[in-house]
């Protein structure tokens, strides 16, 4: 075990040999049990988030939990902290503990074609957005146009792939464009997908991993989710992905407007947008994260088609609009 996991550990009251590593993307990713209860303990390097950034990360996450929001909520250390940084060579890391979510995760294909799950997915996010809109948090995230994919993409993508840059200089222009007000734009969770939350039993989900929420368009909470649920469909499967489209937009907006809450203006025109935008952090992602020259097949041809699209400035739902459910 690395020095930096141990003593994170010891920081939490936790034995280190008791740390079961489970993964991450970017963060490392531990899980522990204290008193019959399953908790994760989470490093993040200090080279990816500032200590200001992951404070604001979990006072966020305490408002939800606090409101009410099914979330997975942040675990003090022994010290009273909910980070404390550990100083390490070549870098240091901000450890962080979290409640372990209840139920299981919901994977593909089953999260495909399910209308209970986007009902409820809609329902998590309009409840985030409702609070959100009356959040003053201490401390402050990031705006979009810092997030690291699109300040980094030109040190992340090879000098052949040099055309999604220009691509995204013109999503940034037009991102830039979008009225920002109350009620459309604030802060997001930013990657809502399968990944990142459990569904127990009763079908109730809850959230987790809010270390990509930023302040940017409501809009592009949404596009997210349908993200997820449109890629896995290829080139020649235009119509399952418009009928996976269309089911989704249909109940996720059945949840979000439960209670009487209201779906961002415009949110449906700027779906092309932020899917195209989410196709890029993804390529990005990949490239700085992965060893590409491993790729099995359908990596490589999802790269070739994302690739394409990209360059081409084609949405995953391209001429959808004026067939699909109006809002």
């Amino acid at each position: 075990m690395d020095e930096h996991a141990a003593e994170g550990a010891r920081r939490f009251g936790i034995n280190p040999e008791e740390l079961i590593f489970i993964g991450g993307f970017q963060n490392f990713i531990y899980s522990y049990i204290r008193d019959e209860s399953q908790y994760i303990l989470r490093f993040t390097p200090g080279t990816l988030r500032t200590s200001e950034g992951i404070a604001a990360e979990i006072e966020w996450i305490r408002y939800l939990a606090e409101k009410g929001v099914s979330v997975s909520a942040p675990v003090s250390s022994v010290n009273g902290r909910d980070v404390e940084r550990i100083h390490g060579h070549p870098m240091d890391f901000y450890a962080a503990s979290f409640n372990y979510a209840p139920g299981t995760k919901v994977g593909y294909p089953e999260c495909l074609r399910n209308p209970m799950l986007y009902e409820q997915c809609g329902r998590i996010t309009g409840r985030l957005h409702e609070l959100a809109k009356r959040y003053k948090p201490v401390f402050r995230r990031h705006t979009w146009e810092t997030n690291e994919y699109l300040v980094r993409a030109k040190d992340y993508l090879p000098a052949e792939l040099r055309p999604i840059l220009h691509a995204l200089d013109e999503i940034k222009a037009e991102l830039a464009s979008l009225p920002v007000t109350s009620d459309n734009f604030g802060l997001i969770h930013g990657d809502i997908n399968v990944g990142n939350f459990m569904v127990d039993e009763s079908g109730k989900i809850t959230l987790f991993d809010f270390d990509e929420c930023q302040y940017s368009w409501y809009a592009e909470d949404i596009a997210i989710q349908l993200y997820y649920l449109l890629y896995v469909f290829g080139e020649d499967s235009r119509s399952e992905r418009k009928e996976q489209y269309e089911l989704f937009i249909r109940h996720f907006e059945l949840g979000y407007t439960e209670d009487g809450r209201q779906l961002p203006d415009g949110w449906k025109s700027q779906l092309e947008l932020f899917l195209k935008l989410r196709e890029i952090i993804v390529v990005v992602g990949m490239h700085r994260s992965w060893d590409l020259t491993q790729a099995d097949d359908w990596t490589r041809g999802f790269l070739q088609e994302s690739t394409v699209r990209i360059t081409k400035g084609i949405s995953l739902i391209d001429g959808f609009g004026e067939e699909g459910p109006q809002s």
